[in-house]
């Protein structure tokens, strides 16, 4: 896994763009973790720990005020993920929402060509 981590960061020492997943029990929060989690693999970005920013953990909070950008996906409108990080203090952030892509809770399966989708649309967001 340190290995995963290490390409989601540049060598440069640049501050590193955080994804947030909502990781819920439906479909569409399964999908948002897994494209989340390929996106790191990938290098685009650094998945990182939601209900950490939920509890006010200082480490995670210290890397996230000092993120480059930072991307929430939710699955759903319920939009949990957006609202951890507002509630959290976060404001300047992206915002992607898997409903808004045309997937619902409970009719859309985990399949690569899902995630792939949600994996496009969220490098265009992180790219600026």
């Amino acid at each position: 896994m340190a290995e995963t981590n290490q390409q989601a960061g540049c060598a440069c020492g640049a501050a590193p763009r955080l994804i947030f997943a909502c990781s819920g029990a439906a479909d569409v929060g399964q999908i948002a973790d897994l494209a989340a989690r390929r996106l790191t693999v990938e290098g685009t970005g650094k998945m990182f720990c939601l209900a950490g920013v939920g509890g006010r953990v200082s480490g995670i909070m210290a890397t996230t005020q000092a993120a480059a950008a930072i991307l929430a996906i939710d699955g759903c409108p319920l939009d949990c993920a957006r609202q951890t990080l507002e509630e959290a203090g976060f404001r300047e952030f992206e915002h992607l929402r898997l409903s808004d892509l045309g997937m619902e809770k409970g009719q859309s399966p985990a399949t690569d060509e899902q995630v792939d989708r949600v994996v496009r649309r969220a490098e265009v967001l992180l790219a600026g």
